[in-house]
């Protein structure tokens, strides 16, 4: 039996909703103060909608997240150059990496929101899984390379949201600054013990 769609109402209710979530974190000094109560009345919708959508606050921020990250994510799956798979590793993993701050930047207190939700580390975020072992796996392409798995982590901390919050809107350090910081610790990361060409026989 072929699934059913969903009703037209309750995907415009859906979209209304994660725009709505989306203008809140935007335009709120700290993610925690956006609630699901202010969601759905900058939704036009009653709060059993947002429950019955999402679940809870959790679901919500995780679903908002992953619309917005979509695009970054397909274009990692089969896009063109720079993230796309047919770029050689050493250029791939900066511009994964370089994209996901872009991102956190872009959108602060979503990304913060979905790190804090539920265990207060992005490690328990269902999407952290993917990047580490999207990235993981670019990093094995590197002829020798060993040590992808800690490398991924190691890599992907240096984009957490609050880290990056601290250094872009506590410290004030310019986006620029930032990516230039990032790209050079990941050129570092990948100037590590493995060989760029295979050993000669």
């Amino acid at each position: 039996m072929p699934e059913r769609k969903p009703r037209a109402d309750a995907v415009r209710n859906r979209e209304a909703v994660l725009a709505a979530a989306d203008r809140l974190f935007a335009r709120s000094d700290s993610p925690e103060h956006v609630t699901m109560a202010d969601i759905a009345v900058e939704a036009g919708v009653g709060k059993g909608t947002l429950f019955r959508g999402f679940g809870d606050r959790t679901g919500l921020i995780q679903a908002l997240y992953e619309a917005r990250l979509e695009p970054i994510r397909q274009a990692v799956v089969d896009g063109p150059h720079p993230l796309g798979p047919g770029t050689p590793p050493v250029q791939r993993a900066p511009a994964v990496l370089d994209a996901l701050l872009c991102f956190k930047l872009d959108r602060q207190h979503l990304a913060l929101a979905l790190e804090e939700a539920g265990t207060g580390s992005p490690y328990g975020a269902g999407h952290y899984d993917w990047w580490h072992d999207t990235l993981r796996g670019i990093l094995e392409e590197l002829p020798g390379f060993d040590g992808g798995d800690f490398a991924a982590h190691a890599l992907l901390a240096a984009v957490r949201a609050d880290l990056i919050d601290h250094l872009a809107y506590r410290l004030n350090i310019p986006r620029e600054r930032l990516r230039a910081d990032v790209a050079a610790f990941t050129a570092k990361v990948l100037d590590g013990p493995y060989e760029s060409e295979p050993a000669a026989q």
